[in-house]
């Protein structure tokens, strides 16, 4: 049972420090996918409740009409610290509630989940000037994102997820991200998606507090082969894999024009 509550908010626009985005909208706090890397638990030190990362949803509500025109040409990201179409915007629907007043704006809007639920909103993006729509997928295999990704939507249905955007005319991103290390085959999820995906993005699997003691729990118990890896990448910093793979990523992707950015290397 997750843990329900209303989290009033000034404005649901916030300006951010990423350096690829100006303003983010998060509709949401907390994450019912429950993945075992996920950075963004640490929103629970900011909530009130008791429960952990993945046991609780907060559902964002203000009267406070978004100002379409401060965002004209900037970039805003729905959204970075939770899925926008996790199992409650079913029931809430403040995403598409967002959408609405983003339809007019001149903002260049992105949109990432793992969710199929993202399709509902297709008669949105339709009307948005500038729009891509992104759909997260860092392994092909089930099984091991049905422990990695519990809670999730299978990688059947997101790669489905992205065929009906792009027969729809929007504008399509998969998010290999994160690279999760000796899992993650870059490769074969382009092999599989690039008939209807119009950019790549990479990130890197960032490792620490609560969600590092999980990610080594599972490495030790479901893939022991991989532990002088992660010793080497995560406590004894000395790996350079992941400025490797960008290196390995950049060849293939240039050399098969696949249009690309790789967010960790500035």
């Amino acid at each position: 049972m997750i843990a329900q509550d209303y989290a009033r908010v000034k404005d649901y626009l916030n300006k951010t420090k990423l350096k690829s985005l100006d303003y983010v909208i998060n509709p949401y706090v907390g994450c019912p996918h429950k993945c075992l890397y996920c950075y963004a638990s640490y929103m629970s030190s900011f909530s009130k409740h008791t429960e952990g990362w993945g046991d609780f949803i907060d559902v964002k509500c203000t009267n406070k009409k978004i100002n379409v025109f401060k965002i004209k040409n900037k970039k805003v990201m729905i959204s970075t610290v939770t899925d926008p179409y996790n199992s409650f915007e079913s029931e809430f629907g403040v995403t598409r509630k967002i959408l609405e007043q983003l339809v007019k704006s001149e903002a260049l809007i992105s949109v990432v989940t793992k969710s199929d639920l993202v399709l509902r909103d297709i008669d949105l993006f339709k009307q948005m000037k500038h729009v891509e729509v992104g759909v997260s997928i860092s392994m092909l295999d089930e099984v091991i994102k049905s422990k990695l990704e519990p809670n999730s939507p299978s990688i059947v249905q997101r790669i489905e997820t992205l065929k009906v955007l792009k027969s729809e005319g929007i504008k399509t991103v998969c998010y290999i991200s994160p690279i999760i290390p000796g899992i993650t085959d870059f490769e074969k999820i382009i092999e599989v998606t690039k008939d209807f995906v119009d950019k790549y993005v990479f990130d890197k699997l960032d490792l620490r507090s609560s969600f590092k003691t999980k990610m080594f729990n599972f490495i030790k118990h479901e893939r022991k082969d991989l532990i002088p890896l992660y010793d080497a990448i995560y406590i004894k910093k000395a790996s350079d894999y992941f400025e490797k793979t960008a290196d390995v990523i950049t060849n293939y992707c240039n050399k098969n024009n696949i249009k690309y950015n790789i967010n960790y290397r500035s």
